[in-house]
């Protein structure tokens, strides 16, 4: 039986991604590591309660004793590492947390695969390594430049997955996705925020021009990539994955606004934040060319996910209110 440790998996795109593997492998364990920060939600799993392939450590991947406990313990043989500060807002106000997981905590990993003798390490990355792209596509070959205090410890991440894996011949793989959206995702992120601020009658802040391009990513397809990657894929290898839908801030927020019968003038603008990438784009051939290709549609994607959060406002309104502390600190620490 394969005994995964999925790292962050109360978050966001970790929580569906122990769903969508138990759903699918009848014969695997999955053990939750998790530090339980602000986007760490048990909430977010709870239809896994009381199935015995499931369970849950509290704990830091920058804290080599739990960690190796954790996999000790578990007799783990393949780690999936989602834990991360993820978002770029809160970077730019304080980037010593995001250097201290996405950095020191990939370390701290990378050396229990190294002690333990674990058989596969898969990191999970972002494109916002390889910084703003105005033609064209990154591929994995791409020179990483990010341009944010995220995106950087992010890329110190992937350096030292990449420095083990040349210096130690470690089983070591990396992911690059882009922008995910869906179910459970934490509201400070740009769709569940604009959707939950509509439901509650308020103003969708747009940063700038509202022209910066992301590309969209349904997260149960990102769940379906990393699943190949993880059966099918090369040890030091690095693999993009991305939704092939293209589209500018603007149009997706008027999207919202339409599905929930709102007109345009719930659109805020706001003055754009510092660094913001006007686009990203990967190239995902090398992963497509073993079989991998997203299945979600992205208009219907959205539609669903923005019927969830209309179905789960119980989910959602208690984070927010946990959410005010920040959101009016970065609203001061902004006009300084």
């Amino acid at each position: 039986m394969k005994k995964y440790l999925v790292t962050g998996g109360a978050g966001f795109i970790g929580s569906n991604f122990i769903r969508f593997m138990l759903s699918k492998y009848p014969d695997i364990e999955i053990v939750n590591f998790d530090k339980l920060t602000y986007a760490g939600n048990l909430d977010n799993l709870n239809d896994l309660n009381g199935d015995k392939r499931y369970s849950f450590v509290q704990g830091d991947i920058a804290d080599a004793k739990i960690v190796e406990a954790a996999l000790a313990d578990n007799k783990i043989d393949t780690i999936v590492n989602f834990a991360a500060e993820t978002h770029v807002d809160r970077s730019i106000v304080s980037a010593g947390s995001f250097v201290q997981t996405d950095v020191f905590g990939t370390y701290t990993l990378l050396e229990a695969v190294k002690k333990l003798k674990i058989s596969r390490y898969l990191h999970i990355s972002t494109d916002e390594v390889y910084g703003s792209i105005k033609d064209g596509s990154f591929t994995e070959q791409s020179t990483l430049a990010p341009n944010s205090p995220y995106a950087a410890s992010k890329a110190g991440g992937d350096l030292l997955v990449r420095s083990y894996f040349k210096t130690f011949d470690l089983p070591v793989i990396i992911t690059r996705a882009s922008n995910n959206y869906g179910p459970y995702q934490y509201p400070e992120k740009v769709i569940p925020l604009f959707v939950t601020n509509a439901l509650e009658g308020k103003k969708l802040p747009l940063y700038g021009d509202g022209m910066n391009v992301r590309d969209w990513l349904y997260v149960d397809d990102h769940c379906s990539a990393v699943d190949l990657v993880l059966q099918k894929g090369n040890a030091g290898e690095v693999y993009n994955i991305g939704g092939g839908n293209e589209k500018p801030n603007i149009e997706i927020t008027k999207f919202i606004l339409k599905e929930l019968g709102l007109p345009d003038n719930f659109i805020e603008p706001v003055a754009d934040r510092p660094g913001h990438d006007r686009r990203y784009s990967v190239d995902c051939s090398k992963l497509k060319s073993m079989g991998w290709k997203p299945s979600m549609p992205f208009e219907k994607g959205l539609r669903e996910t923005i019927s969830w959060y209309k179905n789960n406002k119980p989910w959602w309104e208690k984070i927010k209110l946990k959410q005010k502390e920040f959101q009016e600190f970065y609203a001061n620490w902004y006009k300084k």
